[in-house]
């Protein structure tokens, strides 16, 4: 029988989804059997305990959760979230119900013997219940007290060779897509390059000194399958510099039906007759496609790389040879100022080991400048919205371009006075140097 009565809880298990509510009274069932014999490090009810609180919060339409509480490991500010219930007597399971954070392997590629170690470590000294992944990518461990956490890392680091993911203002663990392993469309090795500045930035992702939280995120190509525009501080997406590659006999396949649109043949849909004005060119935002004759010409100048087209066509069309990565900065979730979609500041780089340029042109510059300048909880695109992108230009040395703003008197961050147009530029980077210096 169950320790606590869930009808509100109950309900979420009457859709047609899957529902937690009903992986959470498994995993109180098979805690309460224990039928492997384990000793629990933390109360045996623990999972029926969140449960109850869940309830409880339903019941009075407010959280019994109370977040924060200096708690961690020796040594790191970042990788434990402490949270605490107000109602310990009521729930003495969850009266501790830390989280931590464990860095995620690139592209979330794992062995199964790697992630039974992870399990039967978290069956002992926590809950059970995890998160994969969370909203920053890292794998979550929700639930275990404050003296298991010591226990939890030395068998982490030692053992597993695995490490604490961030939390807490500092950079948090930095997140890609599957990139070069599995996906033809990636313009340039995204685990490599998010393992390089992982390894390389450990200082700032374990010890926060940070205005708030930064994130970096990792696409191959403009698809974006890691949402990075629309959440990382700076966002790394794969573009190419030189025209789509284009397969005209492919092309008349597609129009013909020999070739099935959209991934038919392997997303089980029938999308129906192709057609191409319809479903192609009428909706490139640009308008930079038309055919001749029997030939699909684009101009690639107007191109945003937007992929729909190659997503459609993918065997017709393909994306170009000479492959860097394009640099946003300042999205985020609604905090200070609402939502706000990552503003282009590098157009495009080379993204080659050691990474050199990356590290010291647009991360550290960007950095010193947010330090500096930055209120406390406020994101880099807060602050990029205060001071404008002229500001941050200026102290990474780079100057205005065209690309970053879509439309004349449209893109509210730069703003050109008369002086600045002969000489002007010069004279402002010689002025932030010069005010930094001092």
């Amino acid at each position: 029988m169950a320790k606590h009565e869930t009808p509100m809880l109950d309900q979420l298990e009457s859709g047609p989804w899957p529902s937690f509510v009903s992986d959470l009274k498994d995993q109180a069932a098979k805690r309460a059997k224990n039928e492997e014999g384990i000793e629990f490090q933390i109360p045996q009810d623990v999972v029926e305990d969140i449960l109850g609180v869940l309830e409880l919060s339903y019941k009075h339409g407010r959280t019994h959760w109370k977040h924060g509480g200096i708690v961690g490991v020796f040594g790191y500010g970042g990788g434990v979230i402490g949270r605490y219930c107000d109602q310990p007597e009521l729930f003495p399971g969850v009266a501790h119900f830390h989280t931590m954070r464990i860095a995620q392997p690139g592209a979330k590629f794992y062995k199964a013997d790697y992630l039974r170690k992870l399990c039967d470590i978290w069956d002992f000294r926590g809950s059970g219940v995890t998160n994969m992944h969370g909203s920053t990518g890292d794998i979550i461990f929700l639930g275990t007290t404050t003296k298991q956490l010591e226990e939890i890392f030395y068998e982490l680091t030692h053992n597993l060779n695995q490490d604490l993911g961030g939390s807490g203002s500092n950079l948090r663990t930095p997140a890609d897509c599957i990139g070069m392993a599995r996906c033809e469309y990636a313009c340039y090795d995204t685990q490599d390059l998010c393992y390089d500045l992982t390894q390389e930035y450990q200082d700032e992702l374990h010890r926060p000194a940070f205005p708030y939280k930064f994130k970096f995120k990792f696409d191959g190509c403009p698809n974006c399958c890691v949402a990075s525009i629309a959440r990382a501080d700076l966002s790394f997406i794969g573009t190419w510099k030189d025209q789509i590659k284009i397969d005209q006999e492919a092309v008349q396949a597609y129009i013909g039906g020999e070739l099935v649109s959209n991934a038919g043949e392997h997303s089980g849909r029938d999308w129906g007759p192709f057609d191409i004005e319809k479903e192609v060119i009428d909706l490139c935002p640009t308008e930079c496609m038309w055919m001749e004759g029997k030939e699909l010409k684009i101009e690639d100048k107007e191109c945003t790389r937007c992929m729909h087209c190659i997503n459609v066509m993918p065997r017709a069309l393909r994306i170009g040879d000479d492959r860097g990565l394009s640099v946003f900065a300042g999205a985020k979730a609604p905090i200070l100022d609402g939502a706000q979609m990552g503003s282009l500041i590098v157009p495009f780089v080379k993204a080659e080991a050691p990474y050199t340029e990356i590290k010291e042109e647009i991360i550290e510059p960007i950095w010193d400048w947010w330090m500096e300048e930055g209120k406390n909880r406020e994101r880099l695109g807060e602050l990029m919205k205060r001071q404008g992108l002229q500001k941050m230009l200026i102290a990474m040395d780079r100057k205005p371009d065209v690309r970053m703003v879509q439309e004349p008197r449209h893109n509210p961050y730069i703003f050109w006075n008369e002086d600045e147009v002969e000489g002007g530029w010069d004279r402002d980077v010689d002025e932030f140097r010069k005010h930094h210096q001092r």
